[in-house]
Parts: structure tokens; sequence; C-alpha cells
């Protein structure tokens, strides 16, 4: 397997294993607060909604994810912004310790997104 190849399947990997992280998390969020409280405590989202704009983010991440297989740039490109999006997120929404929460969540989507867009460079010159 050459180089391009190892780089671009361990993008995937990296972006995948993350992604499926985020949802199991934001699931077990849900059912806690639903055991909490039942329904009352499920309000109706607002566009303002830190739940709501994680669950944006991760919609981005998994179209990221699955587009890594037909267009290796528009990935790269997508999981960086999701990186970029999830430090914003983590920014105004997080109490403490942004760069550790950071470094969790949102680092493995650059390290995939890079990894994909240097194959895809990479690839381009080998043609």
């Amino acid at each position: 397997m050459m180089k391009v190849e190892r780089m671009r399947l361990a993008g995937r990997i990296i972006a995948l294993v993350i992604t499926v992280f985020g949802g199991i998390m934001l699931i077990g969020e849900a059912v806690g607060e639903y055991l909490r409280g039942g329904w009352a405590a499920i309000a109706p989202p607002t566009p303002a909604d830190a739940g709501l704009l994680l669950v944006i983010i991760g919609v981005f991440a998994l179209a990221g994810c699955i587009l890594s297989w037909w267009r290796g740039r528009a990935a790269g490109i997508l999981l960086v912004a999701v990186a970029a999006a999830l430090g914003a997120h983590i920014a105004v929404f997080a109490g403490r310790n942004h760069l550790l929460v950071w470094s969790m969540l949102g680092l493995p989507y650059l390290v995939a997104g890079i990894l994909l867009l240097n194959s895809w460079r990479l690839s381009r010159e080998l043609v």
C-alpha cells in the first residue's frame, strides 16, 4: 500500500472513530437528561442551543467522513472546518480547560483533515 493510501485510510479511520464517539456522547447526554427529568427536561431546541449546535457540527463531520471516499480535498476542508467549529463552540459554551476539551474533540478532526488534504495533494503530484 502506498504512502498516499495509508494517509487516506488513517484520515478516514480517525474521522469516523471520533464522529461515532461524539454521536455516542450526544445520545448519552440526551438519555441522561430524559432519565433525570422525563420528557419535560427536553425543551424545544433554539438556534443558540449548545446541544443543537453540536448535532449540526456532528452532521457536517459525518458528511466529511462519507465524502472522504470520493472527494478527498472537499472532505479534508470540511473536517478542518469542523475542527474550527468545535473550537468556536468550546470557546463559547465550555466552562474551563478549553484547550484540553478541544484536543479531545477537535484535534482528531484537524489531524484527519490534514491527512486527507495531504494525501490528495500527494496523489495529484504522482499523476
